[in-house]
């Protein structure tokens, strides 16, 4: 696991619950997805829109999510979600997000994304390149 962690306070808006108040789980998966963009844009000290011509890559791909549902958060409440990168390898890794609500877990979740780059031998074809090792040295 690195040692990096990007922090981030929310607030949770009406917009982002079901009829009952209560966030509508697809939400948490967004906050994931920025979470993860923020904690690059952190380590690596570059706005996402500029990786490409940073370190030639179309971006960090999303392969797999999942989640933990533990406690609802509501209408108004304050939580603060963490994200960590748990694992690298070879062209993929795994980011760790916890969400938590007056310093209570309340959804633990997980991603995996991989190094993505256009194929060399097709333009159209996305595939995956090593990540570079200055770049795992980043984040600790």
């Amino acid at each position: 696991m690195t040692s990096l962690i990007y922090r981030r306070q929310l607030t949770i808006e009406w917009a982002q619950c079901d009829p009952a108040g209560a966030v509508f789980n697809p939400r948490f998966f967004e906050m994931f997805d920025t979470n993860a963009w923020k904690l690059f844009e952190t380590a690596l000290g570059v706005k996402q829109e500029a990786l490409a011509s940073t370190y030639g890559i179309i971006g960090i791909a999303l392969v797999d999510a999942r989640a933990n549902f533990i406690k609802p958060a509501q209408y108004g409440d304050s939580i603060e979600i963490t994200s960590r990168i748990k694992e690298f390898r070879r062209s993929s890794f795994d980011v760790e997000h916890l969400i938590t609500v007056d310093g209570a877990l309340a959804v633990e979740g997980g991603e995996t994304r991989v190094w993505a780059v256009r194929d060399k031998a097709d333009a159209d074809t996305i595939a995956t390149a090593a990540i570079p090792a200055e770049v795992i040295a980043k984040f600790g």
